[in-house]
């Protein structure tokens, strides 16, 4: 008898926690990451998420005549008032009794999911969502989430309504001859000037996601029948392992990608140009695009690309070989004109004319500093008005980086503190560097004028050499996703130096470079 009541007892434990259990199923701790079918509880675990904010907003009502409930929740200005108004409240709180009852999922009392979407929402972009993080998530990039009772998975509809400037010009990419043209910070047009460049057959966009915390959409491009699959895979695998809360623009992505992040210089090419993007595609790179930002990236990249323009491709090859010549000698003379006058002045004065030896001993016979102090003062001087410049209003920038070069220059000759031949040397080495068309390359030959200048102060001529020899052995090293820096001139391949420093002309130039491994190597079919 016992043992039969110690049984009764332990049955009715058993039932009374089962009970317990199911009771307990659609509390908010147990459904706070799923959505249920319960309008009222999803709700409430939906406002304990983003409730508080002052922007994000619930509408309740009933679904026509049914006497369903629903909700819609949306954020104020990222949402569009105007599509929730006419094609997703108007069209819930409709009364289309009449037509449902003639669907063969009818049920009276009830509502089914293919109906709304199929039948009532008059919105293009519908999908389901079963996690309470999701919803939220949508909701917050400009969303509109739709809860409806009986119906366990919610409803985001793509309601976005970013606000973006118009296409214009790019300001750091500006062509005598070329398209007008430039990526915005929207995604969506920056994809959309990609397609509109013509009816490229194959291009891919491939959308991912970065950000651990604030997502943000990543579009990879390229060309399928082009590309080498293994550099996709390796660019994609790149991108995957970012690790960050946050990334507000592509220069994140550009430092967390590259090779050699402790190299000066630039292993991905940044770009607000299309034309620059789809003419890269063409050759078997890839493309990045971020939301949120103008600037696309391309990799793999060479030296040889960063000295380049669109326009050299636009005009005819004389000039634009010419103009691509010009630049190359640009940027000798912005890296070594400072330290091959600190060389010669501190070192080697026999190695000067005698003439102009004599002229330039006294232009400096009042100067108190050394070469080295002396041309560090006005190089230093020099970057401080060009950076004064570039954060001053337009209107006055351009004209305090002229003036003040000028008055600074003028009285520090008069003042004794620089001789007259400095001045000439500065404010060459200072027109050679604009003529860089990537100002990222700019940067970094900046940065390395000033470690040649200490190489020429220490060792002379001899420094510079040394400079230079350091220089060019890291660069022969570096690499951009597996493709050598420096080529094709290291390694030495003659047949693709038609596009280095000589643009030869456009129907000598039939193959793609031989370094991209390319699925098809000719340009022309």
């Amino acid at each position: 008898m016992k043992v039969k009541k110690w049984r009764s007892k332990i049955k009715k434990i058993g039932n009374h926690a089962n009970e317990k259990e199911n009771k307990q199923e659609f509390t908010p701790q147990n459904s706070s990451n799923h959505v249920t079918d319960h309008l009222a509880l999803t709700l409430k675990v939906v406002k304990n998420e983003i409730g508080h904010n002052s922007d994000v907003h619930f509408r309740e009502f009933i679904i026509g005549r049914t006497g369903i409930q629903a909700a819609i929740i949306f954020v104020e200005g990222l949402s569009d008032k105007d599509l929730i108004e006419k094609h997703i409240l108007s069209s819930l709180m409709a009364d289309f009794s009449k037509e449902y009852q003639q669907d063969q999922l009818y049920v009276k009392g009830s509502l089914s999911k293919q109906c709304i979407k199929s039948q009532v929402l008059s919105i293009g972009d519908v999908e389901e969502v079963h996690s309470i993080k999701e919803v939220t998530s949508k909701v917050l990039t400009g969303s509109t989430a739709l809860l409806i009772d009986g119906i366990s998975p919610a409803l985001i509809l793509g309601t976005s309504k970013v606000k973006t400037r118009t296409i214009e010009e790019p300001v750091s990419e500006a062509l005598v001859r070329g398209p007008r043209v430039g990526f915005t910070e929207s995604l969506s047009d920056n994809t959309s000037l990609l397609r509109g460049s013509g009816d490229i057959e194959n291009l891919s966009l491939v959308k991912l996601q970065v950000g651990k915390r604030s997502k943000k959409d990543l579009v990879v491009a390229y060309i399928k029948e082009i590309v080498n699959t293994e550099l996709i895979e390796e660019v994609e695998k790149r991108i995957k392992k970012i690790d960050l809360d946050n990334v507000p623009e592509s220069g994140y992505v550009e430092q967390l990608i590259e090779d050699n992040y402790l190299s000066p210089f630039p292993q991905v090419q940044n770009t607000e140009r299309p034309d620059r993007v789809i003419a890269a595609l063409m050759e078997g790179r890839v493309a990045i695009l971020l939301d949120g930002t103008p600037f696309a990236l391309i990799a793999p990249v060479t030296f040889s690309m960063m000295l380049q323009s669109p326009e050299d491709y636009y005009e005819r090859w004389i000039p634009g070989t010419f103009i691509r010549f010009l630049r190359y000698i640009a940027v000798v003379l912005s890296l070594f004109t400072p330290a091959l006058y600190i060389a010669f002045i501190s070192f080697h004065p026999g190695l000067i004319p005698t003439k102009l030896a004599i002229s330039i001993i006294g232009s400096r016979s009042g100067v108190p500093f050394p070469a080295l102090i002396e041309a560090l003062f006005m190089e230093l001087s020099i970057e401080i008005l060009r950076e004064a410049g570039l954060r001053l209003p337009k209107p006055i920038g351009p004209a305090m980086g002229i003036v003040g070069g000028l008055i600074i220059g003028e009285a520090a000759v008069q003042a004794g503190i620089v001789s007259p031949i400095l001045v000439i040397v500065v404010a060459l080495t200072a027109i050679s560097s604009f003529s860089i068309p990537q100002y990222s390359v700019g940067i970094t030959l900046r940065i390395l004028r000033f470690v040649a200048m200490l190489c020429a102060a220490i060792l002379g001529l001899y420094g510079v050499i040394l400079f230079f020899l350091f220089m060019m052995s890291h660069l022969v090293k570096l690499k951009s996703f597996g493709v050598p820096y420096m080529s094709p001139a290291v390694p030495y391949r003659l047949s693709e130096w038609k596009d280095l420093v000589v643009r030869m002309p456009l129907m000598m130039m039939k193959r793609r470079p031989k370094m991209m491994h390319t699925k098809d190597p000719l340009r022309k079919g």
